[in-house]
């Protein structure tokens, strides 16, 4: 079993179309076939990465990376832009199923089967049914070197991950579910998807959305966001213990940007970031704000997620367990299968150049129960370790369909990030169809996103948070 290098070398290496066909197959030089401008040393977007990477390391320090850990070493070495990375140590579990091989080659990056050591592990009702009533079958593989990971290759049908889609834009990321955005523009009352969406179908000008600081609304009492580089906040794990002192702590909103200018909703859809989901979480204290009350989370996404953790066969996974770490109830995975109710999550949306940084979620009351993520568009490169930044991540290439779990002690407070969106690996079947119009707007956009839904369970069994669960308009 390899792990992620320590290190990353900061020598400029050079590569070759032979190269490039050695790393990602002759499929990545078939001229046209070509899906990423990246891996191509011929295209413009690689001779301006070549550019952008000589400028801005010829006077970097040969020792830059002394002070590097290794967690942060790996996000380094799949961030960077030139050269491309070399994928042949991340697991890529997709390469295991003949029904996604058109998806892989035409998406070009690859991973590798033998980069990690995983095991199948048990799956219930591992044989579905898709809408044209084709049989698929579903595995789950767990992964030794971090005890409670597992990951379910394509366990969403291609229908579902549109109807996924559908539900993050038009349902989720509107009023009154916090996203991003609403710090700095008043956002329409029906969402910005919707009001891009009329757009797009009317022929009628964009609507044009006015920033907060300018409002009367935003005079009321704030934080100011911190300026410079986005700082590193290691909060206080939530606990029984701590639960109490954590709910009182003051969580006042952040200030509007003076800077923000009226935008069109055309440009302001790109910067979405990220939507709530259940409880609000507030990003400043990396605390949920229980006095705003707990929406509703979607019903697709509440099935995925309960039929995965209801699916696993958690005795495969937990199988030699020693019991270290589960609080002094001792370990509730035996439970899963009834105690588990998905009540809060975030729904992020990367662009291609946009990155998650290493960190561990302390915030759930419940550290051990499971971590639903589900991964829609474009592909990327998941990074998680241990419960420092000091321990080595393994490297996880991520396509859309595919569920990951995090689940135990052991997991569920690891170190964990996302350095890499892969740009041109949208799938097919998420893609402009032909008949489809109403699809194409959707097409478009998550040609350059990776949409992410992770949901969690804050409280675990039993345990009286005293909340009028009640959502606060």
């Amino acid at each position: 079993m390899r792990a992620g290098p320590a290190r990353v070398a900061p020598a400029l290496t050079y590569i070759t179309r032979a190269a490039v066909c050695r790393l990602f197959g002759p499929f990545a030089i078939a001229g046209a076939a070509m899906s990423s401008p990246l891996l191509d040393p011929t295209s413009p977007a690689y001779k301006k990465a070549r550019r952008q990477h000589l400028k801005s390391t010829r006077n970097r320090s040969k020792d830059i990376d002394e002070g590097w850990t290794p967690f942060r070493a790996a996000e380094k070495k799949y961030k960077a832009r030139f050269p491309p990375p070399d994928l042949a140590d991340v697991l890529d579990l997709a390469l295991l199923d003949d029904g996604r091989a058109e998806e892989v080659e035409a998406g070009v990056w690859k991973g590798n089967t033998s980069a990690l050591e995983f095991r199948e592990i048990g799956l219930g009702d591992s044989e579905t049914h898709d809408s044209s009533d084709r049989v698929r079958k579903r595995k789950a593989f767990a992964l030794p070197r971090i005890p409670g990971l597992v990951i379910l290759p394509s366990f969403v049908s291609h229908e579902t991950q549109r109807e996924l889609v559908r539900w993050a834009l038009v349902d989720q990321a509107r009023h009154p579910n916090e996203t991003n955005l609403d710090t700095h523009y008043i956002l329409p009352q029906d969402g910005l998807w919707n009001s891009y969406l009329r757009t797009c179908s009317q022929g009628i000008d964009d609507e044009i959305v006015q920033p907060r600081a300018s409002s009367v609304e935003s005079q009321t009492c704030t934080i100011s966001e911190p300026s410079g580089p986005r700082q590193l906040i290691s909060n206080t794990p939530a606990s029984p213990s701590t639960y109490s002192s954590l709910s009182d702590t003051p969580k006042l909103p952040y200030s509007p940007s003076p800077t923000a200018s009226p935008i069109s909703t055309s440009d302001l859809v790109p910067k979405l970031r990220w939507a709530n989901l259940g409880w609000f979480y507030h990003w400043g204290t990396k605390q949920y704000d229980f006095s705003k009350g707990q929406q509703e989370i979607g019903d697709v996404a509440r099935a995925v997620c309960k039929e995965a953790v209801h699916n696993v066969n958690w005795a495969d996974v937990y199988s030699g367990d020693d019991g270290e770490g589960w609080g002094d109830g001792g370990p509730d995975w035996e439970t899963w299968t009834e105690s588990y109710e998905p009540d809060a999550g975030i729904v992020n949306f990367y662009q291609t150049k946009d990155t998650l940084m290493g960190h561990v979620d302390r915030s759930e009351v419940c550290a051990t129960s499971p971590l639903v993520s589900i991964s829609l568009g474009n592909a990327a490169v998941f990074l998680i370790g241990g419960l420092t930044r000091d321990a080595p991540p393994v490297p996880i290439l991520l396509r859309s369909g595919d569920v990951v779990i995090m689940s135990g002690p052991a997991c569920r407070r690891a170190y964990h990030g996302i350095p890499r969106v892969l740009e041109s690996t949208l799938p097919k079947h998420l893609r402009a169809i032909g008949g489809d119009e109403d699809w194409a707007p959707y097409a478009k956009y998550l040609s350059t996103t990776r949409i992410n839904v992770n949901v969690r369970q804050v409280f675990p069994k039993g345990f009286d948070p005293g909340l009028d669960n009640t959502a606060v308009a």
